[in-house]
């Protein structure tokens, strides 16, 4: 079975309230077996508009990923986010 990755992409605001809203996410990402595989860390734009701030989850399976990032227990880590920044997130099957 292919793995499932969330790609997300963010601009972060208030690195307070964010920090609140990552701590809440890990509750989503335990639950549906996630581990971060990229998470900030040094970057080079190298084309088009890309964001210093990266983040790739990976999943057991594409379903996983996607009932992470839908899951009730990441839309309330969402919440804490308002404000804090924007964040761009893909759920992708790996290969």
């Amino acid at each position: 079975m292919a793995k499932g990755y969330v790609i997300a992409h963010a601009v972060v605001t208030d690195a307070e309230k964010w920090a609140e809203y990552v701590a809440k996410s890990k509750i989503a990402l335990d639950k549906f077996e996630g581990r971060p595989i990229v998470r900030g860390g040094k970057c080079e734009i190298i084309e088009g508009n890309g964001t210093q701030r990266n983040v790739v989850l990976e999943f057991p399976s594409y379903e996983h990923a996607l009932g992470y990032a839908t899951s009730p227990e990441y839309a309330e880590a969402k919440a804490l986010r308002a404000g804090a920044g924007t964040l761009d997130i893909t759920v992708v099957e790996g290969v």
